[in-house]
């Protein structure tokens, strides 16, 4: 079983776990992670009609229950296949936010992750902290620095994660105007190679170009350019 980040703890509840910073732990609860709590509220974009902004001892915060896409839906929108600990999503994500954070590149603060048992499968969500003021990439193109968003993801990359789904909605711009990346499900620790940093941004480009057509695909030819200068 790969390990906890260190600093954090689990604590067994009936049909499954959670797992958070041992700061928390005297606090948490499985109800953390039920969307139906008092003043959830769904978040807006993204997210699969799956994440709620929630408020609690841990303070503000985006609760985010993994859910299926596509073809594989079918098999159960919240689903997946037991694996073992170690691979249940929720923690890898936790382990690839506190990686990054150590690092030093702006990623939301993980509180805490869960995860529930039945059977051959099991279900899991995780807890992060609120960006204060946050607004996605999609909505604000007319004032995002692209110089800003490249470096960014080139910190990223340099701390040697690669995102699983770099698009206009999981880049945020804080209440100060600074860049944060979220979403880091499926996201894996690796030397980034070249091949890979380019894979990152043309699907960044394509969710660009569906937001925003031509003026989508001008904003990234500028990011490109910076990310180019960035990188080296």
């Amino acid at each position: 079983m790969k390990p906890l980040p260190a600093g954090w703890v689990r604590r067994p509840f009936p049909g499954g776990v959670l797992c958070v910073p041992e700061r928390l732990a005297a606090a948490a609860g499985r109800t953390w992670f039920d969307p139906a709590r008092p003043g959830a509220l769904p978040v807006g974009e993204g997210g699969r009609q799956a994440a709620w902004f929630v408020d609690g001892d841990h303070g503000p915060a985006v609760l985010r229950h993994y859910r299926r896409g596509g073809l594989r839906a079918r098999l159960g929108r919240e689903s997946y296949l037991w694996l073992g600990a170690a691979r249940v999503r929720a923690l890898a994500e936790v382990r690839a936010l506190v990686h990054l954070r150590s690092a030093g590149v702006r990623v939301p603060e993980p509180l805490g992750a869960a995860y529930w048992r039945s059977g051959l499968f099991y279900r899991n969500a995780i807890l992060i902290a609120r960006i204060a003021g946050a607004r996605a990439l999609a909505g604000r193109l007319d004032q995002a620095d692209p110089a800003a968003v490249a470096r960014a993801i080139g910190a990223m990359h340099a701390a040697g994660v690669l995102h699983a789904d770099l698009n206009a909605y999981n880049i945020l711009f804080d209440d100060r105007d600074q860049v944060w990346l979220i979403d880091f499900d499926r996201a894996r620790l690796v030397v980034v190679s070249s091949e890979q940093r380019r894979k990152n941004l043309l699907r960044l480009r394509r969710s660009l170009v569906k937001v925003a057509g031509a003026r989508g695909a001008q904003w990234w030819d500028a990011l490109d350019l910076a990310y180019r200068r960035f990188a080296g």
